[in-house]
């Protein structure tokens, strides 16, 4: 079950979940949002978990597959924030194309 692809798409998304909040921290400061700021990580986690369970399904449309997740799972987020963070949004979309193009390629 914790296939080589599950442990890297865990792994890119946990960095690329660091990106996320340098830059929000950078936007909105990191005092007082720490709880926004963990949220914002832990959501790249959970990305990097669905498209590492995603495995084979649509495996020659990788890009594809990584568009459609990353706006399904960085969507439940972006609607807590009441569509303010476009930024982080537009960068999760980005993000599940990455995690999912690391981990179709090396894994």
């Amino acid at each position: 079950m914790f296939t080589k692809r599950l442990r890297l798409s865990l792994l890119v998304g946990a960095i690329l979940g660091i990106f996320c909040i340098i830059g929000v921290g950078y936007r909105q400061g990191y005092a007082g949002n720490e709880l926004y700021l963990f949220a914002m990580w832990y959501n790249r986690i959970i990305m990097g978990l669905i498209i590492g369970l995603a495995g084979n399904w649509m495996k020659k449309r990788y890009i594809l597959r990584g568009l459609l997740l990353g706006t399904l799972v960085t969507t439940a987020f972006f609607l807590s924030t009441g569509f303010r963070d476009w930024p982080g949004f537009l960068a999760g979309i980005v993000y599940g194309i990455i995690i999912d193009y690391i981990a179709t390629n090396y894994s």
